[in-house]
């Protein structure tokens, strides 16, 4: 009788640890992705997210947010500064209608299996902050949380703002990357 005990007790004891590595190995798992953005299943999720970013600020332009199509290398490359979007599964901008400061939100949902920190890096690297016929951004902010990637190009009064809004609802985000622009020089004619 007592062996039938100590089996029991063993037993009991071997599906305790299982249970706490599966638990562990869960947790493991969900911190690589502690996003308080939710689930993104379509470009309106990240539209939703650009309108929660936006609450409270009323010092911004006029704005239009849009989807851009991933399948749209012209488009991606304008928004991005990537050469496609096929790590991109949705992308939002939203701009202004019209102004003359340069302003603009990006939010892009990489597919899965890819490393938006990478994503991130490369936009940073590669996005025009000088896209605008007569004016540029004075300072650009990347990041990503999870899966969502985050560009603000403005100038540093709207930027950040936004910037720190948009950490804020994520949570927490990953490598950071900001630059701020040198003024462009003019060509001696024009001055």
């Amino acid at each position: 009788m007592k062996n039938w005990v100590k089996i029991l007790i063993a037993a009991a004891i071997i599906i305790v640890i299982i249970a706490i590595v599966v638990v562990a190995m869960n947790a493991k798992q969900t911190s690589g992705n502690t996003s308080k953005l939710g689930e993104i299943t379509s470009a309106q999720d990240l539209e939703k997210i650009v309108d929660k970013v936006y609450e409270g600020n009323d010092d911004l332009p006029n704005l239009q947010t849009q989807t851009i199509d991933v399948t749209d290398n012209t488009m991606v490359q304008v928004f991005t500064g990537l050469e496609n979007g096929n790590d991109l599964e949705y992308l939002v901008s939203s701009e202004p209608l019209m102004s003359s400061q340069a302003y603009s939100f990006v939010l892009a949902k990489v597919k899965d299996g890819i490393d938006a920190n990478k994503v991130a890096k490369d936009i940073s690297e590669k996005v025009d902050t000088r896209k605008w016929i007569c004016v540029s951004a004075e300072k650009l902010y990347v990041t990503n949380s999870g899966n969502v990637v985050c560009l603000v190009m403005s100038s540093e009064e709207w930027g950040k703002p936004v910037y720190e809004k948009f950490k804020e609802l994520a949570g927490e985000v990953g490598q950071e990357y900001t630059k701020t622009e040198e003024e462009a020089e003019l060509p001696l004619e024009m001055y």
